[in-house]
């Protein structure tokens, strides 16, 4: 049987919309156990949203960025601690000039997406394509999103799928 992204895609799928703003975004990305969003337009994918795309739109003193939640005056300040290098970080822009920003232009607008029925090696080639850096496939049918393929989620079916391949002793 030949695994496809329908049987790897979690259809509990976490979604922003364009107009959502970058510190929101930003807030939901501290708290949440991955890195980046589908943006979604009534149910069509639309762009893409990752940590990367948001973490350079900001100043920070050193790997830390100390992000105000809400209105001012600030209620609540979240700690984003990312690994990047000061490369990877624009030094002259700041939250201030940034927070207010649709996430529509910030977003990848140039999304790869999978059909239900894509099969794991064209899954495979796409999470390992070396020009782009993608970790994360939506699943679209019918120009909707109906699910997201993780890297993590191909690695564990690859990895399953050995050991059960495996002569038992």
């Amino acid at each position: 049987m030949t695994l496809t992204a329908r049987d790897l895609m979690a259809t509990d799928v976490e979604t922003v919309a364009p107009d959502d703003e970058v510190s929101e975004v930003l807030g939901r990305l501290a708290r949440a156990d991955f890195n980046g969003f589908p943006v979604v337009d009534d149910g069509a994918v639309v762009g893409i949203v990752t940590q990367h795309d948001l973490v350079h739109l900001f100043q920070t003193e050193n790997r830390t960025l100390w992000l105000p939640i809400g209105l001012p005056p600030f209620t609540e300040t979240l700690t984003y601690a990312v690994d990047v290098s000061w490369d990877d970080l624009d030094l002259g822009i700041d939250l201030a000039r940034h927070a207010n920003r649709p996430i529509r232009e910030v977003m990848t607008a140039d999304v790869v997406t999978v059909a239900p029925d894509t099969d794991l090696d064209t899954i495979l080639d796409l999470l390992a394509d070396d020009e782009r850096d993608i970790n994360r496939l939506p699943v679209v049918e019918d120009g909707d999103l109906v699910g997201i393929v993780a890297r993590q989620d191909v690695l564990r079916a690859v990895r399953d799928e050995r050991r059960d391949s495996e002569p038992k002793r």
